[in-house]
C-alpha cells in the first residue's frame, strides 16, 4: 500500500481550521439565527473541531448538530455490505435559520445532496452553505459547490484524498493517494 503524499501538514491543518473559523465569523458575526451541522461521520469530525475552535479560541457560541445521512444516500441499496448508521444529534430545528453544513471532502456532491434531504426533517432552512476541508474539483456528479473550503485539490480518476485526524490516525494531516487505499 502506498503511503501517500502529505498535502497539508499538521501545522497547516490547524491554520486552515482557524482561517475557516475567521471566514465564518466574518459572515455570521455572533451566529444569531445560524447553526453548524456536521455530516456523520467524517464531516462531523471537522465540525467538532470548527465548533471547538470557535467556542474556545474565539469566544463565539454556536448551535451545533450532527446528522446521519445513511438512508438518504442514493446508493444505500446498491452496497454489498449493509450500512451501519451513525447517530443524528440535533436538539433544535432549522426553520428559518442559516445552516452551515460541514463535510471533510467534497467529491461527487452526492453526500451533500443526501445531507440536504435529511435536513428537511428538521425544518425549512432559510439558507444552506457548505463548508468543506477539501474540495476535489473534478468528478462532480451534481451541481454542488463549497462556500468555504480549506484547500482545493485537482484529483482525477482513481486518486483519493484522505483527511486524517490525530485522535484516530495519529496525526492531523491531509494525504493524497494515486488510488484508493483501504481505510
Amino acid at each position: 500500500m502506498s503511503k501517500g503524499k502529505t498535502i497539508l501538514t499538521q501545522d497547516q491543518f490547524q491554520l486552515t481550521i482557524e482561517r475557516l473559523c475567521y471566514e465564518l465569523i466574518e459572515n455570521y458575526d455572533d451566529f444569531d439565527n445560524a447553526c453548524i451541522v456536521g455530516i456523520q461521520h467524517r464531516g462531523a469530525l471537522l465540525a467538532d473541531r470548527i465548533v471547538h475552535t470557535l467556542e474556545s479560541n474565539m469566544n463565539v457560541a454556536v448551535e451545533y448538530g450532527k446528522i446521519d445521512i445513511s438512508f438518504y444516500r442514493d446508493d444505500y441499496r446498491r452496497r454489498e455490505e449493509p450500512i451501519s448508521p451513525s447517530e443524528t444529534v440535533m436538539d433544535f430545528i432549522i426553520e428559518d435559520k442559516k445552516v452551515i453544513l460541514v463535510d471533510d471532502v467534497l467529491y461527487t456532491g452526492r453526500t451533500i445532496h443526501a445531507a440536504m434531504s435529511a435536513l428537511q426533517h428538521f425544518g425549512r432552512a432559510k439558507e444552506i452553505e457548505l463548508l468543506t476541508f477539501v474540495d476535489r474539483r473534478f468528478n462532480r456528479h451534481l451541481p454542488i459547490r463549497a462556500d468555504y473550503k480549506g484547500i482545493t485539490v485537482d484529483a482525477i480518476d482513481e486518486a483519493y484524498v484522505k483527511v486524517e485526524w490525530e485522535h484516530l490516525d495519529g496525526k492531523d494531516q491531509i494525504k493524497f493517494f494515486s488510488k484508493k487505499v483501504n481505510t
